[in-house]
């Protein structure tokens, strides 16, 4: 399967880029014109789109690339925010999958938004325990 090179897209201009967030302001719907016909989004979809729109309108930087892309272990530790030798370690705990090209690691795009998706759940999950361990702790007498 060929790779489609990621598209990147400069931030906007600061004048777009507040005309942007205005429209987007307590807005989801997003509707989309392809050849004069509107077309209704399905919820990831529009989703996505509204997130590459607020990004934009923050005048961010904005990279668009196919899941399915293969990364290096480097390319990979930097979209995870982790350092390549902790990615490293957790290929050869099988934490993240990977392939092998030679003797060259490659992991999935989606395995590391995967990986990443089960950190922000654990996190929000921890989060919900020390709530209800500190509400526990303040209901206690003498607490």
């Amino acid at each position: 399967m060929a790779l489609i090179a990621p598209r990147v897209t400069a931030g906007l201009p600061a004048d777009d880029a507040r005309n942007l967030a205005r429209s987007l302001q307590d807005s989801d719907d997003i509707t989309v014109f392809v050849d004069g016909t509107v077309h209704r989004l399905p919820d990831q979809a529009r989703d996505a789109v509204v997130d590459l729109l607020a990004r934009l309108s923050r005048g961010e930087t904005v990279t668009v690339s196919s899941v399915e892309e293969m990364l290096t272990t480097s390319q990979a530790a930097e979209l995870a925010g982790i350092s390549h030798t902790y990615l490293r370690n957790m290929t050869d705990r099988g934490e993240i999958p990977v392939e092998y090209r030679g003797t060259h690691r490659r992991i999935r795009q989606a395995a590391i938004i995967a990986w990443l998706e089960t950190q922000k759940r654990k996190q929000a999950e921890a989060a919900v325990e020390d709530d209800s361990r500190d509400d526990a702790e303040n209901d206690a007498p003498g607490g």
